[in-house]
């Protein structure tokens, strides 16, 4: 867990990111990014909350992390 991680999308996005947040931070279309989750195959756990979907700042980070350690894991092998 990266603190430099939570701390930029804490800052940038605060605690919670919607639909379109997500892709801004991620690069991928919001229509993706909606297709997945309807799918069950996005790889961030998201909330509705109010009708509107989210993701909290903390699973973000966790993602973003365990995907760079799998390229770091990868890159040294």
């Amino acid at each position: 867990m990266s603190l430099l991680t939570r701390a930029y999308i804490l800052e940038r996005y605060g605690v919670r990111l919607g639909v379109s947040q997500l892709s801004q931070l991620l690069c991928v279309a919001e229509g993706t990014i909606r297709n997945q989750i309807s799918a069950d195959i996005f790889p961030v756990p998201t909330y509705v909350e109010g009708g509107r979907r989210f993701a909290s700042y903390e699973a973000i980070a966790n993602y973003l992390d365990s995907i760079a350690k799998d390229a770091n894991i990868r890159c040294s092998a």
